[in-house]
């Protein structure tokens, strides 16, 4: 079976909330699954014996166990985003050249070239 390779992330944003829930089913499951385990064996191991015993006490809190295990998600470890725009220091605009006390001022005169233009 592949492996699949992730691409690393660009910046340090926390998984997705959609990944974040199937992650936590997958552990939700996997825990559930294990209490099953222990209540086929509770009851299918003989003689009775202290892992009798152990089994039961295993089918018994597991499921409360794998709800506290699946809710306590990334939530408990803070992470904290970081932009991932690079701060960069603008450069210092230069003096100008010569020093005047005007502005250059540009104006623009629009003439018209028809005459009856004004009647329209």
């Amino acid at each position: 079976m592949k492996e699949k390779h992730h691409a690393p992330s660009v910046t340090s944003l926390p998984p997705s909330p959609r990944d974040e829930a199937d992650h936590r089913v997958r552990r939700y499951a996997l825990t559930m699954g294990i209490r099953s385990v222990c209540f086929l064996l509770m009851a299918l191991v003989q003689p009775i014996g202290w892992w009798t015993w152990a089994f039961a006490a295993a089918a018994i809190f597991l499921p409360y166990i794998a709800v506290v295990y699946a809710n306590a998600g990334s939530d408990s470890t803070p992470s904290t985003v970081e932009s991932p725009v690079a701060e960069l220091d603008a450069p210092r605009a230069s003096a100008p050249d010569s020093i005047s006390t005007q502005p250059e001022v540009i104006t623009i005169i629009e003439k018209r070239d028809d005459p009856g233009a004004d009647e329209r």
